[in-house]
């Protein structure tokens, strides 16, 4: 079934009530976006920014009354609706065509990581088989990258791990099927430990050498290595609980962080931890730091 968008631009004081107007129209779903390539960082708490040029998008039924909707608009928003521009969006099956763009990803040395669906491109490597469902994390994503390219390099047999923002596991996973003897994953989302899990089945994992958590339930038990993929901000948070994780010694490894937030991210650890050189890739970087 075909649906229409309708694209307004607007500046920052005029999204909300353009954003009003088309639900008030009908529309089904609206959408923000950039239009003018302005790059917007990590909210402070309880802060929605928003871009000086945005693109408003409204979604509505293909038999909708176009132009009934788009005089209503003009009457109602004035010059604010000048730039009304619709066109037909065909349906999709979303999930599939996701599963056709998703290839496998190379990670370091050794490491693949391989939609599950797939044949690895060299069956003798270490192979990550992963569909990450509802959750976060597929490789993919620069700060993904950062973290595998990293444990991809580690030394793990023997080791423990924990993936603090587990999302789909990727990270446990990926130390466990390098060598780590045994992996927490721990996320604030259900879905995500109901994610790990399932991946941790996939790539032959037994139950006995990965368990999920919720934060609150969370095993106390430090580890010889810790990784956290989240944000800058929940980050500095987590510094003394991901320090208390973490046992002397032992590594951890940040990322989800922009180069411009990585000193400040750095100074909540440096009460238990010492730096190595930051990595990036893009505008990410990759923390990487041993607690004394």
């Amino acid at each position: 079934m075909p649906w229409l968008q309708l694209h307004i631009l607007a500046d920052r004081q005029q999204v909300e009530t353009i954003e009003d107007a088309m639900l008030d129209e009908g529309a089904l779903s609206v959408t923000l976006e950039d239009n003018a390539d302005q790059p917007i960082l990590e909210p402070a708490l309880n802060e929605t920014p928003l871009w000086d040029s945005t693109r408003v998008t409204g979604l509505f039924n293909a038999d909708c009354e176009t132009a009934e909707i788009s005089e209503r608009l003009r009457r109602r928003l004035g010059n604010s609706a000048a730039s009304q521009r619709w066109e037909q969006l065909e349906d999709k099956d979303w999930e599939r065509e996701w599963i056709h763009n998703y290839q496998p990803i190379r990670c370091g040395e050794r490491l693949w990581i391989c939609p599950s669906w797939r044949e690895p491109p060299e069956p003798s490597a270490v192979n990550l088989l992963l569909d990450p469902g509802l959750a976060f994390g597929t490789g993919t994503h620069p700060t993904t990258f950062l973290c595998l390219q990293w444990l991809d390099g580690q030394r793990l047999s023997g080791k423990s791990i924990i993936d603090y923002g587990c999302g789909s596991g990727i990270l446990a996973i990926a130390g466990l099927v390098l060598g780590a003897d045994s992996a927490v994953a721990i996320d604030i989302d259900p879905q995500a430990l109901i994610a790990t899990a399932d991946n941790a089945k996939r790539n032959g994992i037994p139950l006995a050498r990965i368990k999920t958590s919720l934060p609150p339930d969370a095993p106390g038990n430090p580890a010889d290595i810790v990784v956290a993929n989240i944000l800058a901000g929940p980050l500095a948070e987590l510094a003394p609980k991901l320090a208390t994780l973490t046992k002397s010694g032992g590594k951890l490894c940040l990322s989800g962080i922009i180069d411009n937030q990585a000193a400040v991210v750095m100074q909540a650890y440096r009460a238990w931890f010492d730096f190595e050189p930051v990595t990036g890739k893009d505008e990410w970087v990759r923390l990487v730091a041993t607690k004394r």
